[in-house]
């Protein structure tokens, strides 16, 4: 089978499977040889800031020496974005050939008259395959959605556990209030396992600190006053952190989100807590100083960016993180249907200082209608907004018109996919 015909059959899955039990992951994994049992597993959960605190960690364990594997979701552009060995995008040829290695295991689960796995499923064990097989140590894993029933959860014996911050989001399938789907994320803690959180408010701080009570597991909770912002310079956040294991010197993340620094001390803490006095700081700093990681606040194009904000928390942070100066801004828009995006839309209009708000439309069975996006935000902002239902062509408008001001696309890792890819076939 060739690269392309892999990933075909890959994207068809979700045409063809139900969502299976975590019990039924378990099984799938035993098919694969129980890949995990070969690695160090450091399990990630939470609504914003996953994928960053897994990118922060997977850097930082290889400024240790350590090999690594990561898998992350969604991707942006290419599916191979999910799988990273040792920090690259695992290739065409290997992708086909643990592809391969894969689907033989499903065709003998279902011989034996086993559910095919899911989209999600099939690429988890992909991924664990190609990190044991690459005999990588540290295998960092971020869910999928939620965590309790996570297919990534069928991992029984992490050797830590980290939940980021907790928002609404995804609240058909997690509930309603931040303690139920706090309790959801929590659902990662193994008896025994440590667990680090970042604090997000008193009701779901506690579900996580009680759950880990329950199963006998060290809690610690990386509280706002771990750090403190310094500035933003050059295209970097500055932070200093309170503890003084991390060092009285500055440090920097290649970011200007307000958020990150949050993300990337939680991902420290983890760090300290996996080689104490052995570990060496210096190293970790240097790392984040350097690490990319997409979607996030990522300037794609002089002064243009793309962040993946998509639910009311993460459009919050995003708000929070706009310079504060005499440039003008333009937004550009999209949402998918089953996001709070008028919550999302009222936001940006009462906090985000934009003197036009572009909207269009993402391709797919899921975008949220035009049209629709654009009432609301002239429902909630008396500044220009102009609506394009080619998300294609509101790009090209934005970089065509937008003068000596700052852009910024938000409201769907769709969207940012789409611009990437874009961009990409341009250069």
């Amino acid at each position: 089978m060739t690269y392309d015909e892999a990933v075909k059959y890959i994207m068809d899955i979700p045409r063809f499977t139900k969502k299976n039990d975590r019990e039924h992951t378990r099984t799938f994994l035993r098919y694969l040889g129980d890949p995990q049992e070969k690695l160090k597993v450091i399990h990630v959960a939470g609504t914003n800031g996953k994928g960053s605190v897994c990118a922060y960690l997977d850097g930082m364990l290889r400024s240790e020496g350590k090999s690594t594997g990561l898998f992350t979701s969604p991707h942006l552009v290419k599916v191979n974005e999910r799988i990273r060995v040792n920090g690259e995008m695992i290739g065409d040829e290997a992708f086909t050939e643990v592809f391969g290695e894969t689907l033989e295991a499903v065709r003998r689960m279902e011989k034996e008259g086993l559910s095919h796995p899911t989209f999600f499923e099939f690429l988890f064990g992909m991924a664990l395959c190609a990190f044991a097989e690459a005999k990588a140590e540290y295998a960092v894993l971020e869910t999928g959605l939620g965590g309790r029933l996570d297919a990534t959860s069928a991992v029984e014996h992490p050797v830590v556990c980290a939940i980021t911050s907790i928002g609404r989001d995804h609240m058909e399938y997690l509930g309603n209030t931040l303690a139920e789907i706090a309790a959801e994320k929590a659902g990662i803690i193994r008896p025994g396992v440590p667990v680090f959180f970042a604090q997000t408010s008193p009701e779901s701080d506690s579900v996580i600190s009680s759950r880990a009570a329950e199963v006998h597991s060290f809690c610690k909770k990386i509280g706002k006053d771990a750090y403190e912002i310094l500035g933003i310079e050059d295209k970097h956040i500055a932070f200093s952190c309170s503890n003084a294991y991390y060092g009285n010197t500055t440090w920097k993340l290649n970011n200007t989100g307000r958020y990150q620094p949050g993300n990337a001390m939680l991902a420290l803490e983890v760090m300290r807590y996996l080689f104490g006095e052995a570990g060496h700081p210096d190293r970790w700093r240097e790392t984040l100083a350097d690490l990319k990681w997409e979607g996030r606040m990522e300037e794609v194009l002089p002064e243009v960016y793309i962040d993946g904000a998509h639910n009311i928390s993460a459009v919050q942070a995003f708000c929070d993180s706009l310079p504060r100066d005499e440039r003008k801004n333009m937004i550009l828009f999209s949402a998918v249907r089953d996001k709070e995006y008028e919550e999302m839309i009222s936001c940006l209009c009462r906090n985000a200082d934009a003197d036009l708000y572009v909207v269009t439309q993402i391709s797919g069975s899921r975008a949220a209608e035009v049209r629709e996006l654009g009432r609301l935000f002239e429902k909630y902002t008396d500044r220009p907004v102009l609506t394009i239902e080619s998300a294609g062509d509101a790009f090209r408008y934005v970089l065509e018109h937008r003068g000596d001001r700052r852009v910024y696309c938000l409201g769907s890792l769709y969207l940012a996919g789409m611009i990437k890819d874009w961009i990409g076939e341009a250069e």
